[in-house]
């Protein structure tokens, strides 16, 4: 972690440059930070103007403060949720979603196809019932999925014929196969019918399909995966006042007193939290980072001088360790260093290399308190 913040307190303050080594090591240095972000390359922005999908940007929100930090971590299921639209241009009842993005070593953990139901047509007249049953199936047979053979059920439920809003259907299963076997994705067929299973002819049920009707509409998928990325972190809330304790906790801290002839350790403060504000426009990220714009990192800087009180929550061991410094004990034995003491995460929203709306959290990137240690 303290390698991570020295990095981007390089990135943030750049020292003045000399010649060639100066794009050099900042090339090196962006090349680490985004090995931080678990990533090769920074993904291109978009090629024109897109908006995320809105369930994407509500789930950001209730996740994570507008800085990013983690509020409720209960929320998500892994750290990773990939969003992914129909790649059918529109064919009804019929949707394919390209999962390449997916990595190796992502774990699926739960899949669903979010679909928006639309009002009906007032051209359609009464309805003799108020419910159809809508039931989807994982496409065995591309050409032929109406074949013995061609099609498996993954979900069926009975669905309100009015009304609007969006439908949710669970297919984890078989996006496993996909991701396993990707030839094998042929595609979801939705199928309309009667509650006693009789097929309806015109269908008093339509979703918006990915061509014809608004962005904010159309077909998704999204994944909940795991990447088996994980620290230590803990949720801000876990900090008294929660991530407001973070902005409070960098006021300056007056100067510890002293006497005249350890005026020069007096210029010295004890161990605290000071801001580390990382702004992803200035890396040259902001092209693809939907949310946040930045964040603040901390870091932790100080003295931990003898004796260490409670105020500087010391382990045990920096406290022995202080005792054998100040008397002298054992050669070559250091005061303790202040470092970071509680780490949290942040969540990235952002379009990946296919402009797919992802969203992960990163654990220990945000220093909570310090500590003598």
């Amino acid at each position: 972690m303290l390698g991570m913040v020295l990095l981007l307190l390089a990135l943030a303050k750049p020292a003045s440059p000399s010649p060639a080594g100066a794009a050099s090591r900042r090339a090196e240095a962006l090349k680490k930070l985004l090995e931080v972000f678990g990533m090769e390359d920074p993904p291109p922005p978009p090629t024109h103007s897109k908006q995320p999908p809105q369930y994407m940007v509500d789930l950001f929100n209730t996740v994570a403060n507008a800085d990013g930090v983690t509020k409720n971590p209960d929320i998500l299921e892994g750290n990773t949720v990939r969003s992914f639209l129909d790649k059918t241009h529109g064919e009804k009842m019929r949707f394919l979603f390209v999962l390449s993005s997916v990595g190796k070593n992502e774990k699926i953990l739960t899949a669903e196809l979010h679909l928006f139901r639309l009002w009906p047509r007032a051209t359609e007249g009464p309805k003799r019932h108020h419910l159809c049953q809508v039931s989807v199936y994982q496409v065995l047979e591309q050409s032929e999925p109406d074949a013995p053979g061609g099609k498996k059920l993954l979900a069926a439920r009975l669905v309100p014929l009015q009304g609007s809003g969006w439908e949710v259907f669970a297919i984890t299963q078989a996006v496993r196969d996909w991701t396993e076997d990707e030839s094998s994705n042929q595609g979801l067929l939705v199928t309309v019918q009667g509650l006693g299973g009789s097929p309806l002819d015109p269908s008093p049920l339509q979703f918006a399909s990915s061509k014809d009707h608004h962005e904010s509409k159309k077909p998704m998928l999204v994944l909940f995966t795991d990447d088996g990325r994980r620290g230590a972190s803990q949720p801000a809330s876990g900090f008294p006042g929660g991530s407001r304790a973070l902005w409070h906790s960098s006021m300056p801290v007056p100067r510890v007193a002293g006497s005249r002839r350890t005026r020069s350790l007096d210029r010295l403060q004890p161990c605290q939290r000071h801001p580390l504000s990382v702004d992803f426009e200035e890396i040259g990220w902001s092209g693809w980072i939907i949310s946040p714009r930045g964040y603040n990192a901390y870091h932790c800087k100080g003295s931990c001088p003898f004796p260490l009180g409670e105020n500087m929550r010391p382990t045990n061991h920096a406290t022995v360790q202080s005792i054998i410094n100040a008397l002298k004990l054992s050669e070559g034995v250091s005061s303790p260093c202040c470092v970071p003491d509680k780490l949290y995460s942040i969540n990235l929203l952002y379009f990946d290399d296919d402009e797919n709306v992802v969203l992960k959290q990163y654990d220990d990137m945000v220093a909570g308190s310090c500590g003598c240690h």
